[in-house]
Protein backbone atom coordinates (compact mmCIF):
# COMPACT_ATOMS: atom_id res chain seq x y z
CA UNK A 1 0.00 0.00 0.00
CA UNK A 2 1.14 3.66 -0.60
CA UNK A 3 0.87 6.23 0.95
CA UNK A 4 -0.09 10.24 -0.42
CA UNK A 5 2.75 13.01 0.40
CA UNK A 6 0.14 15.42 -0.58
CA UNK A 7 0.71 18.34 1.37
CA UNK A 8 -2.31 19.84 3.23
CA UNK A 9 -3.74 23.40 2.31
CA UNK A 10 -2.89 25.92 5.59
CA UNK A 11 -6.33 26.80 6.93
CA UNK A 12 -6.64 30.28 5.91
CA UNK A 13 -9.71 32.38 7.46
CA UNK A 14 -9.93 35.96 7.41
CA UNK A 15 -13.03 38.64 8.50
CA UNK A 16 -13.14 42.19 8.64
CA UNK A 17 -14.06 43.69 12.51
CA UNK A 18 -15.72 46.81 13.25
CA UNK A 19 -13.31 47.52 15.76
CA UNK A 20 -10.04 49.42 16.47
CA UNK A 21 -6.88 47.36 16.03
CA UNK A 22 -6.06 47.81 19.96
CA UNK A 23 -9.74 46.27 20.70
CA UNK A 24 -8.99 43.15 18.84
CA UNK A 25 -5.63 43.04 20.11
CA UNK A 26 -6.87 42.65 23.37
CA UNK A 27 -9.28 40.36 22.52
CA UNK A 28 -6.35 37.61 20.49
CA UNK A 29 -3.33 38.99 22.87
CA UNK A 30 -4.80 37.80 26.31
CA UNK A 31 -6.01 34.52 28.18
CA UNK A 32 -9.32 36.34 29.14
CA UNK A 33 -9.93 37.42 25.61
CA UNK A 34 -9.03 34.18 24.01
CA UNK A 35 -11.08 32.35 26.51
CA UNK A 36 -14.20 34.64 25.61
CA UNK A 37 -14.17 33.42 21.50
CA UNK A 38 -12.00 30.38 21.71
CA UNK A 39 -10.90 27.41 24.21
CA UNK A 40 -9.83 28.06 28.06
CA UNK A 41 -5.78 28.78 28.42
CA UNK A 42 -3.26 29.99 30.17
CA UNK A 43 -1.15 32.29 27.02
CA UNK A 44 1.03 34.98 27.64
CA UNK A 45 2.17 37.47 24.91
CA UNK A 46 5.56 36.46 25.54
CA UNK A 47 7.99 35.02 22.94
CA UNK A 48 9.10 31.60 24.33
CA UNK A 49 5.94 31.29 26.75
CA UNK A 50 4.72 27.99 26.93
CA UNK A 51 1.12 27.39 27.56
CA UNK A 52 -2.00 24.93 26.83
CA UNK A 53 -5.35 25.17 25.57
CA UNK A 54 -7.84 23.06 26.89
CA UNK A 55 -9.38 21.55 23.87
CA UNK A 56 -12.34 19.45 23.41
CA UNK A 57 -9.55 16.32 23.32
CA UNK A 58 -7.70 17.62 26.50
CA UNK A 59 -5.16 19.92 27.27
CA UNK A 60 -3.11 20.86 24.27
CA UNK A 61 0.58 21.94 24.38
CA UNK A 62 1.50 25.20 23.02
CA UNK A 63 4.76 27.94 22.76
CA UNK A 64 4.39 31.26 21.52
CA UNK A 65 6.85 32.01 18.56
CA UNK A 66 6.25 35.35 17.68
CA UNK A 67 4.79 38.50 18.92
CA UNK A 68 4.33 41.98 16.90
CA UNK A 69 2.48 43.82 18.58
CA UNK A 70 -0.60 45.09 17.29
CA UNK A 71 -0.45 43.05 14.23
CA UNK A 72 0.61 39.35 14.81
CA UNK A 73 0.54 36.46 17.27
CA UNK A 74 2.18 33.22 16.42
CA UNK A 75 2.16 29.88 18.63
CA UNK A 76 2.79 25.59 17.94
CA UNK A 77 -0.33 24.21 18.91
CA UNK A 78 -0.21 20.57 19.79
CA UNK A 79 2.28 17.98 18.99
CA UNK A 80 1.62 17.46 15.42
CA UNK A 81 3.63 20.32 14.20
CA UNK A 82 0.81 22.88 13.91
CA UNK A 83 1.13 26.75 13.77
CA UNK A 84 -1.35 29.31 14.36
CA UNK A 85 -0.81 33.24 13.68
CA UNK A 86 -3.22 36.09 14.19
CA UNK A 87 -2.63 38.27 12.15
CA UNK A 88 -4.16 41.84 12.45
CA UNK A 89 -4.23 44.66 10.18
CA UNK A 90 -5.43 48.10 10.49
CA UNK A 91 -8.50 49.52 7.94
CA UNK A 92 -9.05 52.93 9.67
CA UNK A 93 -11.54 52.16 12.07
CA UNK A 94 -12.06 48.52 11.19
CA UNK A 95 -9.52 45.82 11.72
CA UNK A 96 -8.62 42.76 9.35
CA UNK A 97 -7.97 39.43 11.55
CA UNK A 98 -6.66 36.61 9.51
CA UNK A 99 -6.22 33.41 10.75
CA UNK A 100 -3.81 30.73 9.41
CA UNK A 101 -3.23 27.53 10.47
CA UNK A 102 -0.71 25.65 9.18
CA UNK A 103 1.75 23.37 9.43
CA UNK A 104 -0.02 19.97 8.31
CA UNK A 105 1.41 17.03 7.94
CA UNK A 106 0.91 15.06 4.81
CA UNK A 107 -2.76 14.06 4.06
CA UNK A 108 -2.94 10.62 4.86
CA UNK A 109 -0.38 10.98 7.87
CA UNK A 110 -2.61 9.88 11.26
CA UNK A 111 -3.26 13.60 13.73
CA UNK A 112 -2.44 12.04 16.95
CA UNK A 113 -5.37 13.21 19.22
CA UNK A 114 -8.03 12.49 16.86
CA UNK A 115 -6.73 9.37 15.89
CA UNK A 116 -8.03 10.46 11.76
CA UNK A 117 -5.96 11.41 8.78
CA UNK A 118 -4.45 14.76 8.21
CA UNK A 119 -6.62 16.01 5.49
CA UNK A 120 -10.11 14.56 7.28
CA UNK A 121 -8.82 16.59 10.38
CA UNK A 122 -7.86 19.53 8.13
CA UNK A 123 -11.31 20.05 6.39
CA UNK A 124 -13.29 19.24 9.89
CA UNK A 125 -10.94 22.13 11.81
CA UNK A 126 -11.63 24.38 9.21
CA UNK A 127 -15.47 24.28 9.57
CA UNK A 128 -14.84 24.94 13.44
CA UNK A 129 -12.02 28.16 12.91
CA UNK A 130 -14.60 29.68 10.15
CA UNK A 131 -17.54 29.95 13.07
CA UNK A 132 -15.13 30.56 15.62
CA UNK A 133 -13.49 33.72 13.84
CA UNK A 134 -16.85 34.46 11.50
CA UNK A 135 -18.84 34.41 14.18
CA UNK A 136 -17.81 34.36 17.94
CA UNK A 137 -14.45 36.67 17.66
CA UNK A 138 -16.69 39.16 15.60
CA UNK A 139 -19.84 39.03 18.05
CA UNK A 140 -17.11 39.14 20.84
CA UNK A 141 -15.23 42.21 19.39
CA UNK A 142 -17.85 43.65 17.99
CA UNK A 143 -20.08 44.10 21.48
CA UNK A 144 -19.81 46.88 23.41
Amino acid sequence: MTSSNHTVKDIEQTVILNAPIQKVWDYVSTPEGIEKWFMPNDFQAIVGHEFHIQSPFGPSPCKVLDIKKPHLISFSWDIDGWIVSFHLKEQGDQTEFTLVHGGWPSEDSLITKAKQKSSVVRDTMNNGWHGIVQQRLKKVVESL
